[in-house]
């Protein structure tokens, strides 16, 4: 991953440049980041399979006043085809995002393990079983798990999120106002699956982001991923209750 002969300020302009959400980082942190003095970069995770080549890195920056901040690069390509010689000659496309939240990483690397591929493909009855086999899985309510806080940058997290929702039904300045005092968050992915959508694969996964404020009190963000777009690119979606980010994800199934 590193060069040994690129200095600490051109490792991180490569990082930044070829990362497709590098503008989705804290101005605050890519300040911080233009004090850095040395840098470390390791594999922390990775996963190969026929549908799916992903890394997961650690990059580590030492900064001019003694204190280190870390990114955490993805690093995802798809798969090739093995019986068409071809494929084999061509350089392999690699995707590479861009985090400073550990947990918004495992989020990106949960998202594309349970929306390109992972998970098997619904029956081969057509697409209308499809959707009504996805509209079956959406209404079944999620098995209860132990929510544990954790106080990391999650005002910044919230922002983050409601930044990169593309709906125009998402929640307002009311709700973003309310979590600026956000302390701290927990991340679950509800709901993963691949189905088929106008005649072609399609991923969705439902994330809760929860958040405990200052007061005490809780409100969850609702994120919706899909690639049922026309163009299948990866469209994110945010709601302020679970029951407007299932209605989405159905809706979207009958896209064609």
């Amino acid at each position: 991953m590193s060069d040994p002969y690129e200095t600490t300020e051109q490792h991180l302009e490569r990082l930044l440049r070829r990362a497709l959400n590098s503008f989705d980082l804290p101005d605050s942190t890519v300040e911080r980041l233009g004090t850095a003095l040395a840098h470390s970069s390791s594999l922390h995770s990775s996963h190969h399979s026929s549908v799916l080549h992903r890394e997961t890195y650690r990059h580590t920056y030492l900064l001019s006043d003694g204190t280190a901040v870390s990114l955490w690069e993805l690093v995802h390509s798809g798969p090739r085809d093995t019986e068409d010689p071809r494929s084999r000659k061509e350089p392999e496309f690699r995707h590479h995002e861009l985090y400073d939240d550990e947990a918004d990483a495992q989020v990106a690397a949960a998202r594309l393990a349970g929306g390109l591929g992972d998970v098997p493909l619904f029956g081969e009855d057509g697409p209308q079983a499809d959707v009504e086999t996805l509209t079956i899985l959406m209404a079944a309510p999620p098995a209860p798990m132990p929510r544990t806080y954790a106080p990391d940058n999650s005002a910044d997290h919230a922002r983050r999120v409601l930044r990169r929702a593309e709906n125009s039904d998402g929640p307002g300045e009311e709700t973003a106002r309310l979590l600026r005092a956000a302390f701290a968050h927990h991340i679950t992915q509800v709901f993963g699956r691949q189905c088929q959508v106008g005649g072609r694969n399609a991923g969705f996964t439902l994330y809760e982001h929860a958040f405990l404020l200052l007061d005490g009190s809780e409100t969850s963000l609702w994120e919706v991923e899909h690639t049922a777009t026309p163009d299948g690119r990866h469209m994110c979606e945010v709601y302020t209750d679970e029951d407007s980010a299932r209605g989405a994800m159905e809706s979207r199934t009958r896209i064609c």
